[in-house]
């Protein structure tokens, strides 16, 4: 007999409140609703009001889902990945900044332990040692990947990463990047450069768009990941686990290694 009662108060409530916004979405509808909520929990995890007018400014960008959907080139053997990347040019290209930058790369490597081959080796892989960072908004882009329901989970920390780096100057909410919101010259993910993102060169912020704090900021993490240095880095060898911190696609770890090694060698 008091199940009426409490039928009516429950449709009570429900007219009085708003739903709540989806966790998550396949495409842009809800997106926008999904903002707001987002933004609530945003600002409860610290994220300021910069931050927060980035994350309200960003739009849905199909270019990152269908990137996201079709990552073609880990799936190629080693020796198609390493000619599609231009493995060749990379070591050659490598071999030549590492020997007009002596000084730079012995200091990185004193400091963080990493060798200069390992970092010329991501800079050219990632963005052909600068000349491509992206043309995607970061910010939209991570956004929409922690909408979508595929990985919000592991993107979710990189949104909120990459709102504190508004907050903190480091980017805007016009900074432009790869498809999957990845920043700078060695393409970080945003709340990896907020952890750790290293001012190089000493002038005051992080800036991954300069190419000494992109460096400086790869050795550091991969310091921060267990590099041992000295250690060997080819499969089979203590630092070849760390390169798989990196990225996740074992052609792209083999490829790191085999381009390092010629740099280096």
């Amino acid at each position: 007999m008091l199940l009426r009662p409490l039928l009516s108060a429950a449709l009570l409530l429900a007219m009085a409140f708003p739903a709540a916004a989806a966790p998550c979405g396949d495409t842009s509808a809800g997106f926008e609703d999904w903002k707001s909520a987002m933004a609530a929990e945003a600002k409860a995890e610290g994220v300021g009001q910069a931050g927060i007018a980035a994350l309200m400014a960003a739009s849905y960008s199909k270019a990152t889902i269908n990137a996201d959907r079709n990552q073609k080139s880990f799936k190629y053997s080693l020796s198609k990945f390493m000619e599609v990347r231009g493995a060749e040019a990379i070591a050659a290209q490598g071999k030549a900044r590492k020997a007009k930058n002596a000084k730079l790369f012995a200091s990185l490597e004193a400091q963080y332990g990493v060798p200069a081959g390992v970092l010329l080796a991501i800079h050219g892989m990632e963005t052909g040692f600068g000349g491509f960072m992206g043309d995607s908004n970061v910010i939209s882009a991570i956004a929409t990947l922690t909408w979508d329901c595929r990985r919000s989970d592991f993107f979710r920390p990189h949104l909120i990463g990459g709102l504190k780096l508004v907050d903190r100057g480091s980017i805007s909410n016009q900074t432009v990047g790869a498809k999957h919101g990845e920043w700078g010259h060695t393409q970080f993910l945003l709340g990896n450069a907020l952890t750790y993102g290293v001012d190089g060169n000493g002038d005051g912020r992080v800036d991954l768009t300069n190419q000494t704090d992109a460096l400086a900021t790869t050795a550091n993490y991969l310091a921060a990941k267990g590099w041992r240095a000295g250690a060997g880095y080819q499969e089979g060898e203590p630092n070849f686990a760390v390169i798989k911190e990196w990225n996740a696609a074992k052609v792209y770890q083999q490829a790191i290694a085999l381009i390092g090694a010629r740099i280096d060698g």
